[in-house]
């Protein structure tokens, strides 16, 4: 998605060969109507899927979440790191640990709203080594729902995420892949598309 690559490149900061700063616009200050742009995008591969449930973990997935699910015209879920006093015992649980902050949390999401009928794509604002997508992978597997696919706004191509998720049998797409990056710039992976094939 070229219109991404370029904001990334103007606005992101990299910070090593592993870690891009990209709050500017993606996951602290938000931009809204770019965000809807993006949701329509990360939605527009799964429109076939019957999709019945855009699923994240809180809270930098949340936007992207509600933009695809708006896309889809389904409800969005949002599994919550720290269980609410209104939460009963009744929820659909995994682990995940954070690269960014260096800890694990339990991730859980309530059993009324992720049920066995359900087909679940599952989003995320960036795809590094993927134990967010994977902690909701195991939800999703638990609930006897099934699942769709990941979509994410960016993917740091270099880091294992897709693979494991393409090995638990995850389908992933991703609006903007990072081959390598360091200070003297970002590469993108430029994927080959059909003939006549939207550009994405």
């Amino acid at each position: 998605m070229e219109i991404l690559e370029e904001r990334i490149r103007r606005e992101g900061l990299v910070l090593s060969p592993t870690v891009l700063k990209v709050d500017s616009f993606l996951n602290h200050q938000v931009d809204p109507k770019f965000t809807l742009l993006l949701g329509a995008a990360m939605a527009e591969p799964f429109q076939d899927c019957s999709v019945t449930k855009v699923l994240t973990v809180e809270a930098s997935g949340i936007h992207f979440a509600m933009a695809t699910a708006l896309a889809l015209g389904v409800p969005f879920v949002y599994a919550k790191k720290k269980k609410a006093i209104t939460q009963t015992d009744a929820v659909w649980t995994a682990p995940a640990y954070s690269y960014t902050r260096q800890e694990t949390y339990q991730i859980s999401v309530s059993k009324s709203y992720l049920t066995p009928e359900d087909v679940v794509l599952m989003v995320d604002d960036i795809l590094a080594e993927g134990a967010a997508l994977h902690a909701l992978t195991e939800v999703v597997q638990s609930s006897g729902a099934s699942i769709a696919g990941a979509a994410v706004v960016v993917e740091k191509s270099f880091q294992a995420g897709r693979e494991k998720l393409e090995e638990a049998g995850v389908r992933v797409h991703a609006l903007a892949r990072i081959r390598a990056m360091s200070e003297s710039g970002i590469e993108f992976i430029q994927e080959s598309r059909p003939e006549g094939a939207a550009r994405r």
